[in-house]
């Protein structure tokens, strides 16, 4: 990666172990501001304990990371999650309305959602105005999707991860989270760091590309690399041999 951008986050030799094993190694490296960033790799590679260090749900082991060029321990938990949002493939939600799950992350802050502010994060997303009071139950998976990404926006984050979230849904709705995710870095210039099992999402919506396995970054680049790796485990992994 250009080491002239700046970077959003960027760990130094970050490890991590939970319950005996050690889940990550060493981690090195960082993703730069504005831009897309995808994480693939198998299954137990580490991607999702990753983001949750950089969320602070967890603490490393040892190493150190960094946020917007300051230590993550000088960030109160608020504060972080601010900063660093996260969307999960299965977003927890409130029983109620469209709205009241809207509300929710400034609800916890002892703040309100403005009626015209939910609007205007409605209309980013792609949900209708006038969804504002449906249940959330009767929402599709899409749409589900496109809220919990909404509620995430609240706070404003500078650095959005995105965990899996297109795996469960249709191509359609696929593709329209795709485009909200690329309108949301374009027009905010909010980092976006994606994990995704889908190899073509990869190389199309990223502009660089992490690949790990079994706890370690193993190549890193432009997202084309994926095209054309030159590690021995990635060529397999792209192919679809373990890794």
């Amino acid at each position: 990666m250009p080491v002239t951008e700046t970077e959003a986050v960027r760990l130094e030799n970050v490890s991590y172990s939970a319950d005996g094993q050690q889940i990550l190694k060493q981690v090195t490296g960082s993703f730069p501001e504005g831009r897309i960033t995808t994480l693939v790799g198998p299954s137990g590679a580490g991607k999702t304990s990753l983001f949750r260090l950089i969320n602070g749900l967890r603490a490393t082991t040892s190493g150190n990371i960094y946020v917007q060029e300051k230590p993550i321990e000088v960030y109160n938990p608020v504060e972080l999650r601010r900063k660093v949002g996260v969307a999960l493939q299965s977003a927890t939600m409130i029983n109620g309305s469209v709205f009241e799950n809207l509300s929710l992350p400034l609800k916890l802050q002892g703040k309100e959602l403005a009626q015209d502010e939910a609007l205007d994060l409605l209309d980013l997303v792609g949900l209708k105005r006038d969804s504002i009071q449906q249940n959330i139950k009767d929402l599709s998976g899409g749409q589900r999707q496109k809220l919990s990404i909404a509620r995430t926006l609240v706070n404003r984050p500078d650095v959005l991860l995105l965990d899996e979230i297109t795996a469960s849904l249709d191509r359609v709705s696929q593709q329209d989270i795709e485009e909200l995710i690329i309108r949301i870095n374009q027009n905010y210039g909010t980092t976006i760091v994606w994990i995704t099992h889908n190899l073509q999402q990869a190389i199309s919506l990223g502009d660089y590309t992490w690949v790990m396995i079994e706890g370690e970054v193993v190549e890193t680049g432009d997202s084309s690399l994926l095209n054309n790796p030159s590690n021995e485990q990635v060529k397999r992994f792209v192919k679809g041999e373990n890794a």
